[in-house]
C-alpha cells in the first residue's frame, strides 16, 4: 500500500494532501474545524478496498498556506484549489466523500464541473438551496455562525479556558487537542473563520446547475448543527440517484463517533459502481 504525504503548487498555494492505497480516486474534503486527519478512520479501510485516497488539508487548515485575507476564503478559490491539486496530480475524474465544508465544496464540484465527478458522499451537509430552504428550525440550528463572524470576539471565545467551547463540540477521545494543535499556530484559527466571514451569501438561494451524478446523503441523529431536512430535501436538487442514510447516536464528526457505519456505507456506496466497470 502506498502511503505518501505531499506538498504540491495548485491555484498559486502550497497545499498539503496525503494519497494511499492504488486503484480508482477517492477525494475526502474536511470541514469546520479539521484538517485531513479527521480522515484517519476512513483512509486505510478505503485503501485496503481497492481505492486511492486522497487527503488533502483545505486553505487555510493544517500544512496548506493561510492566506490574510477574509476574501482569499471564498468558495470560488478553495474550489479552485482541489481542482488545481487534481490538475497537478493528473487525476481526471474522482469520487468524492465530503463532510461539513467539505460538502458544500462538493455539492459544488458535482454540480459545476460534473466531468470531474464520478459519485458524491456527503457526510452532515445537505444542499446549500436544501438548508436555506430548510426553515426556521435549520436557521436556529446555525445560530452559531453569527458570532463566528465576528473578528477577534470569536477567536477569544473559542480560546478561551484551554479551548473549552471547542471541546464540547465532540465526543470522540482526543479529536479537541487535534483541534487545539493545528489550530493554535498564529493566523490559523482567523482562517478556519474565514470560512464563515467569506461566504455569508451561503444563506441566500444560489442558482446551482442541477446534481447529475450519484449522490447519497449521510445524517446522524446527534448533529446539533444540521437537521434531517435538509439533507432529505437535497434529493430535490438531484436528477437521478439520490440515496439517505441516517445514523443514530453518532453526533456532527460521524466519520469518527460512527466510523464503522459510515466506512460500510462508504464501500457500498462506492463500490457498487466499480463493480460496473
Amino acid at each position: 500500500m502506498i502511503d505518501e504525504s505531499l506538498m504540491l503548487d495548485a491555484n498559486g498555494i502550497h497545499m498539503h494532501a496525503t494519497t494511499t492505497g492504488q486503484g480508482p480516486v477517492v477525494l475526502l474534503l474536511h470541514g469546520f474545524p479539521d484538517t485531513h486527519i479527521v480522515w484517519r478512520k476512513q483512509i486505510p479501510v478505503l485503501a485496503q478496498a481497492g481505492f486511492r485516497v486522497l487527503a488533502p488539508d483545505l486553505r487555510g487548515y493544517g500544512r496548506t498556506d493561510a492566506p490574510p485575507h477574509v476574501l482569499d476564503y471564498t468558495l470560488d478559490k478553495i474550489r479552485a484549489d482541489i481542482l488545481g491539486l487534481l490538475d497537478a496530480l493528473k487525476i481526471d475524474k474522482v469520487s468524492i466523500v465530503g463532510h461539513d465544508w467539505g460538502g458544500i465544496l462538493g455539492w459544488q464540484l458535482a454540480s459545476m464541473v460534473p466531468q470531474r465527478v464520478e459519485r458524491l458522499v456527503v457526510l452532515s451537509t445537505g444542499h446549500p438551496k436544501a438548508i436555506a430552504h430548510a426553515g426556521i428550525l435549520q436557521q436556529l440550528r446555525m445560530a452559531y455562525i453569527p458570532l463566528f463572524c465576528m473578528p477577534g470576539i470569536a477567536e477569544a471565545t473559542l480560546r478561551a479556558a484551554d479551548w473549552f467551547a471547542l471541546r464540547q463540540f465532540t465526543s470522540e477521545p482526543g479529536q479537541a487537542d487535534f483541534w487545539k494543535r493545528d489550530l493554535g499556530p498564529p493566523g490559523r484559527l482567523t482562517a478556519a473563520l474565514n470560512y464563515y466571514r467569506a461566504n455569508l451569501k451561503l444563506a441566500l438561494p444560489q442558482s446551482y446547475p442541477r446534481v447529475k451524478v450519484p449522490v447519497m446523503g449521510i445524517w446522524s441523529d446527534r448533529d446539533p448543527a444540521l437537521g434531517e431536512k435538509q439533507m432529505r430535501d437535497s434529493a430535490h436538487y438531484v436528477d437521478g440517484e439520490f440515496r439517505f442514510e441516517r445514523i443514530r447516536d453518532a453526533d456532527h464528526w460521524l466519520q469518527l463517533t460512527a466510523h464503522e457505519r459510515v466506512n460500510a456505507l462508504l464501500l457500498d456506496f462506492l463500490g457498487a459502481k466499480r463493480s460496473t466497470v
